[in-house]
């Protein structure tokens, strides 16, 4: 059984690309591994602090990787603080990295293209499927999952807050993708199949800040949910 890491930004897509993966018989999870921002540290992009991140580790059960990143993070920095990680984890047995990417070829050809430089074999289990279907499939199969932060340029403040269900799917604007895989919202899964039990969260505030698209390369508002443990 070949062993592999799975990328986690303790949203929904990932979730569900782990769920996925721990039904095979083929490969073996041994643990997630997230970016953190070292200034706030919290979630790069999704906003959540790193005491949920390790609530959430703790309850799904498998071991955490925290990557810390500088701010500003430069692309080389990215790079030497995942590839060293990266080569540490291989000397441990690790064979291969889990991704929940859906469509971004760009993104997915960065990945590919980093592992084979230190021969490890990347793995995208949701890879070719529509978003809706994605979306779908993480609803019925039982997860619950918080918005977390979400492009004030495209959705109102009305959406940080709000539990990914199909009401909310159904009230997206047109030119939001279903599972925001363009950066539209991000995430945070607090229960379903993975759990051995669920989190209780609560929002506390909600906060606009302007923040770089990782899609673009203009400053954007985003709104964020100040989101803590019951």
């Amino acid at each position: 059984m070949k062993k592999y890491l799975l990328s986690w930004s303790g949203g929904k897509d990932s979730a569900l690309a782990l769920y996925q993966c721990l039904r095979r018989s083929d490969i073996e999870v041994t643990g997630l591994f997230t970016t953190v921002n070292e200034a706030t540290n919290r979630i790069s992009m999704h906003g959540v602090s790193v005491e949920l991140l390790k609530k959430q580790a703790e309850s799904i059960g498998l071991p955490l990787h925290i990557l810390s990143l500088p701010e500003p993070c430069t692309m080389d920095n990215y790079e030497k603080i995942m590839g060293d990680f990266m080569v540490a984890m291989k000397k441990n047995g690790v064979e291969g990295v889990v991704f929940g990417d859906i469509f971004l070829e760009d993104i997915r050809n960065y990945r590919v293209k980093q592992l084979a430089k230190i021969d490890l074999q990347p793995l995208f289990p949701l890879w070719g499927e529509t978003s809706k279907n994605v979306a779908n499939d993480f609803i019925a199969s039982g997860f619950y999952s918080i918005i977390t932060c979400v492009d004030g340029e495209l959705m109102n403040e009305s959406y940080v807050g709000q539990v990914f269900s199909k009401s909310f799917i159904d009230k997206l604007p047109d030119k939001v993708d279903p599972c925001g895989e363009n950066g539209e919202f991000h995430s945070f899964v607090f229960d379903g199949p993975i759990f051995r039990y669920p989190l209780f969260l609560q929002v506390e505030k909600k906060v606009k800040i302007e923040y770089p698209n990782p899609r673009g390369e203009k400053q954007r508002p985003f709104w964020f949910a100040e989101i803590v443990s019951k």
